[in-house]
């Protein structure tokens, strides 16, 4: 499968690459102010100060490890339900208003999709009424303010994002090459793992960079459905910010969660391109 490039005069290069050097200039800039922020002392010299409490405390030792773990469980589940939906609806009919069916949360506040799970999951939510109503329990079940609801609750906000990214490399897949795979005796499953699922891996791996980057950094959704009690590097630079003003330690945190972020996402990446790089070869 080979693809043509389109070719550009040196104005439409211009034009077309100024908005990614803006958001690029942009982000290096946020980059640098977080980074003299951070390593300024109380004397305005180079210091580590703040890392070495951050990072000795065992409490911001603890959110960054459940950032860690939750950013992968969400990914993870995204990326299972994302899967299936977005290779049904490659296939249906009715793509199109299937597809604004899975958008259509984005047309909501996700303050108000959050709320949403709050009445489902609180202890005289819609949930606990229908267990206590069964006579499964006599006392509600703590769900809400729990890492199950958080995870639940990000999982519901990013799904789109991951049905998106998979749909749109699946969408790109020549129906040819899974006939050719079915005429020469594969069956439904081996055409699927031998020609459907490698050529939309990409997708599958761009989709869960994504939704692994926007739930680690989350603020919203973990800091009402997860509470104080189970803070994430968000929920704890949120507090920094607006509960004690500490502005540094805000700043120092900003960048223990790009670092590990960047960290945790380099081998998708990689991997990704690798693929890339194979089915453009093809």
């Amino acid at each position: 499968m080979s693809s043509t490039g389109l070719a550009l005069s040196p104005f439409a290069r211009v034009v077309l690459g100024l908005p990614k050097a803006l958001a690029i200039t942009a982000f290096l800039a946020s980059l640098v102010g977080l980074g003299i922020a951070s390593f300024s002392g109380a004397d305005g010299s180079p210091s580590l100060t703040l890392y070495n409490d951050l990072l000795s405390s065992n409490s911001t030792r603890l959110a960054i490890y459940r950032t860690l773990w939750v950013a992968s469980l969400v990914t993870f589940f995204s990326l299972i339900i994302a899967y299936p939906l977005a290779l049904f609806i490659s296939q249906a009919r009715n793509r199109d208003l299937m597809l604004i069916l899975v958008i259509s949360p984005w047309l909501t506040s996700i303050v108000i999709r959050t709320f949403g799970w709050v009445v489902l999951l609180g202890n005289r939510g819609v949930i606990n009424q229908a267990i206590m109503g069964l006579g499964l329990s006599s006392e509600p079940i703590q769900l809400i303010f729990t890492p199950f609801a958080m995870i639940l609750g990000l999982v519901h906000v990013l799904l789109p994002f991951m049905v998106i990214s998979i749909l749109s490399v699946l969408m790109q897949v020549d129906r040819r090459l899974t006939e050719a795979g079915m005429s020469l005796g594969a069956g439904p499953i081996e055409t699927f793992f031998r020609v459907t699922l490698p050529l939309s891996a990409p997708g599958a791996l761009s989709g869960c960079a994504l939704v692994y980057l926007i739930s680690a950094g989350a603020i919203v959704t973990p800091l009402l459905l997860g509470g104080l009690r189970d803070r994430t590097i968000g929920t704890q630079i949120f507090q920094e910010i607006f509960a004690l003003y500490d502005f540094p330690r805000a700043a120092a945190l900003a960048l223990i969660l790009v670092v590990t972020s960047l960290i945790a996402i380099a081998p998708i990446q990689m991997l990704e391109a690798w693929l890339r790089g194979r089915i453009s070869r093809i």
